[in-house]
């Protein structure tokens, strides 16, 4: 019997910043990268929040990322990112994904996270959050377990939605009954690919194509830390947490609303 699934991109839907980018102070005391290389990556990152990133831009920033990390030990930068993991990325975790989450763990479908982010970043990740399985960027390995500076498989755009179909067919998900989560419109292939696709926090082109296909349109803005989300009644974090709640309950309510309409 096929069930349902529910994918999320990871940098700015699930969490408020570029994931890799999150560990450049790590990274810098460990010695894998120079200040330059920090402040090129923070420059990036202004311009992804301020006008977004193009296909050439993406595809050079793709190419410097794995020009810096060649020669990285792929087991250093695995345990760099578990250690620094708690105090890096979980306060910058959206409190409305983690309620969303939680919903459709709640409601029995698998949680996936997609990304374009390293496996090394996505995977420990994922596991804290508890969720059921993670796609994600590989880059080669060499013998000598440094990574060559070419890639085994690339997270982005297409691709997630390849790996995603790829996933249903092994594990008897039926797509057309499932979620799909993202802020970019170059995940447009991976939301289109299932049958209930939201935008989050989406950029300009998301936004216009989530207008146009009459897709919801969900603002997460609470970073809040992981520890932080044991309930406590009459607390404004208990609240916060209910109206996020019902924030998602009112999205998966329209997608099956606009199902039965489309039925009738």
């Amino acid at each position: 019997m096929a069930t349902s699934a529910a994918f999320f991109d990871l940098d700015k839907t699930i969490i408020a910043k570029s994931s890799v980018l999150a560990f450049g102070r790590n990274f810098y005391k460990e010695g894998l990268l120079s200040r330059r290389s920090i402040a090129r990556g923070a420059v990036a990152q202004v311009v992804f929040m301020l006008v977004g990133a193009d296909e050439k831009k993406r595809e050079k920033l793709r190419v410097a990322m794995l020009d810096m990390i060649k020669g990285w030990n792929r087991d250093h930068v695995a345990s760099i990112v578990r250690e620094a993991l708690e105090e890096v990325v979980t306060p910058i975790i959206f409190a409305e994904a983690l309620e969303l989450i939680h919903e459709h763990q709640a409601a029995g479908r698998t949680v996936v996270i997609v990304s374009s982010a390293p496996e090394e970043v996505v995977r420990p990740l994922g596991e804290f959050l508890g969720v059921d399985d993670v796609i994600a960027t590989r880059a080669e390995v060499g013998v000598d377990g440094a990574y060559t500076g070419e890639l085994a498989y690339y997270g982005y755009g297409p691709y997630k939605a390849d790996a995603i179909r790829a996933l249903a067919e092994r594990s008897g998900i039926d797509l057309a009954e499932s979620y799909a989560y993202s802020d970019s419109v170059t995940d447009e292939p991976m939301l289109r690919v299932v049958g209930n696709p939201v935008a989050v926090n989406p950029d300009r082109d998301l936004a216009r194509v989530a207008k146009e296909e009459e897709w919801p349109v969900l603002n997460f803005t609470r970073p809040v830390r992981l520890r932080d989300r044991v309930p406590v009644p009459h607390s404004p974090l208990a609240v916060s947490g209910a109206v996020a709640a019902a924030s998602a309950g009112a999205v998966v309510w329209w997608l099956l609303r606009r199902k039965d309409r489309a039925a009738a």
